[in-house]
């Protein structure tokens, strides 16, 4: 949530994507599901000057974007590893609707070597569409503190 409505604040173009309905309609209403300082206010005034929308289908946007940023919950498996399930199901909605490059950007906190798995599960679904489209895999994860995450996102110790 942060991260995009930082990114509608600097001027792009963005959607946030959620599978849940209340909590869109929600955002829409300018109601922020997490307390953030200054939040509200920077989601209600790039949703009101059109640089940032809400949806539940991530499919509605993806002939749009050249960027896509997975911000999915990695809860912990039965072993205490990160389950990858949500990280992954991303990954595959996007190889069953791309029509264009795209590069996928993992934002959630996941184990090395988990942008293979994501890469690969792409390309099994563009493989059982049978078509080749060029993609890229991404690594950003966010560590942004909570209070202080606008400013740690529009301000960071590196560029």
């Amino acid at each position: 949530m942060v991260s995009g409505t930082c990114f509608a604040e600097m001027g792009a173009n963005v959607t946030c994507v959620d599978i849940d309905q209340r909590k869109i309609e929600s955002l829409k209403n300018g109601k922020v599901p997490i307390y953030e300082p200054g939040l509200d206010e920077m989601v209600l005034r790039n949703y009101r000057e059109g640089r940032l929308h809400f949806t539940t289908e991530l499919t509605s946007c993806l002939d749009e974007v050249e960027i896509v940023f997975s911000a999915v919950g990695t809860p912990p498996d039965e072993d205490g590893s990160a389950d990858l399930k949500y990280v992954l199901e991303v990954a595959r909605t996007v190889g069953r609707h791309i029509n264009n490059y795209v590069v996928l950007v993992t934002k959630s906190t996941v184990p090395v070597g988990t942008a293979k798995k994501v890469k690969a599960a792409i390309q099994e679904e563009l493989d059982k569409r049978g078509v080749q489209i060029e993609f890229d895999v991404a690594s950003n994860p966010e560590f942004l503190k909570e209070g202080a995450a606008i400013s740690d996102f529009m301000s960071p110790d590196r560029w």
